[in-house]
């Protein structure tokens, strides 16, 4: 089956919010490559650049990755606060969801406290301090637990 992994960019910190997501959700680096580390003689990377994400990817859950880049300033910057995408995520148990919830919601803003919802499931929303928005989710019924 297919799988569907969010891709994300950033204007120069995707180490540093990579790095944070590592600490909320655990695991090691899959792929990180650097600017620098590919070499393209038609458009050669301004010393400014070099440092910066080219790619990088985080293993999430089993099968899961999320990965970024951060976008050359020749491309222009983006305007963090106008993506109303939001990356949900699915959790194993309430804890688990309120362990999430509460990592990425540092230094962020929460949208929608994480509680108990009325359709069932216990659900949060929050943009974090780098500008992502998440959906946290925690739902028995899909889960396999009581």
């Amino acid at each position: 089956m297919a799988q569907i992994n969010p891709y994300i960019h950033f204007n120069g910190n995707a180490e540093e919010a990579f790095t944070f997501y590592k600490s909320v959700f655990g695991g090691d680096f899959a792929m990180v490559i650097r600017f620098k580390d590919l070499p393209n003689s038609e458009h050669p990377i301004p010393e400014s650049e070099a440092e910066k994400i080219m790619h990088i990817a985080l293993p999430i859950g089993e099968t899961d990755l999320l990965m970024a880049s951060d976008t050359p300033e020749f491309m222009g910057k983006h305007n963090e606060n106008e993506t109303r995408s939001k990356i949900s995520i699915s959790a194993d148990s309430k804890e688990e969801a309120d362990q999430l919830f509460n990592g990425l919601s540092v230094g962020g803003t929460i949208e929608v406290p994480i509680s108990d919802s009325p359709w069932g499931s216990y659900f949060g929303m929050l943009r974090d301090k780098y500008g992502i928005e998440w959906m946290v989710d925690y739902d028995s019924k899909y889960s396999g637990n009581p």
